[in-house]
């Protein structure tokens, strides 16, 4: 069983002290913009119907490209304490250029084993330079050390009882160039943008998570709750972007619409093995649909849904920003969420006190991500989550539907609205290199979004 977000809170442990409420507040309006009482809108069409519809600051964007060269995008992952003793085998996995997927499997082959006996703590990103943690399941110290491959390392670190899990790390710290920058006031941009960093950006999940080119994971879930199995493998093989290649479009386009399998397996490119997997299942058990989604990898057939949830997530914090409220200053209904897991609703009573607890860092406001532990909406953040579920005729039982279908367990979770981090940015000519660490599952591209403030194309 996958769980689609980790039960324990991983954030907590990063909460920032930021001092008392009044000044903090002060620094974060100051960086905030208010026109019409809203926040400043991304102009962008993919961000809009991703939920990311907002910006914190008012500055123009300095613009850029991320990820001109691999090294450009730099990130380490900072492990919970690793033990000595187990069946484990827990090694530093440090690649460039490898989608983490392929790069598991490529190791199991190597190994001899199952990829089902890797695991790891968090999915880093391809076109980088990652180094993170996995374990290997009875894998001995000498076959790592025999490991010989391309642009990737291992180094055994200890071991451990259990296999790592998603969201078991402490943080990812990141180093991350952003190249071809301008603006009329590159310093003051910069640093407007750091400030508001330190005080809190819209905790987004980034466009990764629903795919950089083909951004449809979400869609895909949408109908994997509503039990349209045919639909949700037709939105994954048949939906053709822009930013695919000619023959992939093609593709995609003719088995939207002939549905002929055959003629498909010759068209699709070897390299869309998930598409491929989907297609040869159809092929050979024709109209088996449930089938088809359930011939993909566990991870990638749970991913689906709980994209659908982190859709939810940024439609409420960008209704929030939207109604010209602050991510960190505390408004009736909203829902706190304390270092030992203690919820409290806000209401006229106990804002006050409330806004203290916020402003010293011992809560922060989150959302509950609807799943099949349905909480009623605590404030009309929540309440634009359960719009968009009545709308679209989804309900508890639909999670709880795909959780047996999918395998997985989609109870919901609690996640902060605001991302904190302290950044250290350096401008050269118009080059800016930002470092900061991040919470498991926080996303580096929402912090470089709002310096950059260009075309997600751009941050790919």
């Amino acid at each position: 069983m996958y769980a689609a977000f980790p039960a324990w809170l991983p954030w907590m442990s990063e909460f920032p002290f930021s001092g008392m409420l009044a000044a903090s507040q002060h620094r974060l309006r100051k960086y905030c913009t208010r026109t019409g009482g809203t926040m400043r809108k991304s102009p962008y069409p993919v961000e809009q119907e991703l939920g990311m519809r907002c910006y914190t600051t008012d500055t123009a964007g300095i613009g850029g490209r991320l990820r001109t060269t691999a090294e450009d995008f730099v990130v380490d992952e900072v492990p919970c304490d690793i033990g000595g003793t187990g069946p484990y085998l827990v090694c530093r996995l440090t690649k460039k250029d490898w989608e983490l997927q392929r790069a598991v499997k490529e190791l199991a082959k190597r190994f001899g084993i199952s990829h089902r006996r890797i695991s790891w703590s968090g999915t880093k990103d391809k076109h980088a330079v990652t180094s993170q943690l996995i374990s290997l399941y009875e894998v001995t110290g000498e076959q790592v050390a025999a490991i010989d491959m391309k642009d990737i390392s291992l180094e055994v670190i200890g071991r451990a009882e259990k296999p790592l899990s998603l969201g078991s790390l402490r943080q990812n710290r990141f180093t991350i160039v952003i190249r071809e920058v301008s603006g009329p006031d590159l310093a003051g941009q910069v640093a407007t943008v750091t400030a508001a960093a330190a005080e809190g950006l819209p905790n987004y999940f980034g466009i990764q998570r629903f795919g950089v080119i083909r951004p449809i994971t979400h869609l895909v879930g949408e109908h994997i709750l509503r039990g349209e199995y045919e639909e949700a493998v037709m939105v994954y093989t048949g939906r053709a972007y822009q930013g695919e290649t000619p023959d992939v479009r093609a593709a995609r386009e003719a088995f939207s619409e002939t549905r002929d399998t055959g003629v498909a397996l010759h068209a699709f490119p070897v390299p869309l093995r998930y598409e491929r997997a989907l297609i040869h299942h159809l092929h050979t058990n024709p109209g088996d649909y449930a089938g088809a989604l359930q011939s993909l990898p566990p991870r990638l057939l749970s991913m689906f849904v709980s994209a659908f949830q982190s859709f939810l997530f940024n439609h409420a914090v960008s209704s929030r920003l939207e109604r010209g409220l602050l991510l960190s200053e505390p408004a009736p209904g909203d829902r706190l969420v304390f270092a030992d897991g203690r919820e409290e609703i806000v209401d006229p009573r106990n804002i006050q006190a409330a806004r203290l607890h916020t402003g010293r860092g011992r809560c922060r406001i989150a959302l509950h991500m609807p799943g099949s532990d349905w909480k009623e909406a605590s404030g009309p953040d929540e309440a634009a989550m359960h719009a968009v579920l009545s709308e679209r005729g989804i309900t508890a039982e639909s999670f709880r539907s795909a959780s047996s279908f999918v395998r997985a367990t989609y109870a919901g979770a609690h996640r902060p609205i605001a991302l904190q981090a302290n950044v250290d940015a350096v401008i050269d000519g118009n080059t800016v290199r930002i470092s900061f660490p991040l919470a498991p599952g926080q996303y580096a591209t929402t912090v470089c979004r709002e310096y950059m403030k260009a075309d997600p194309v751009m941050m790919i």
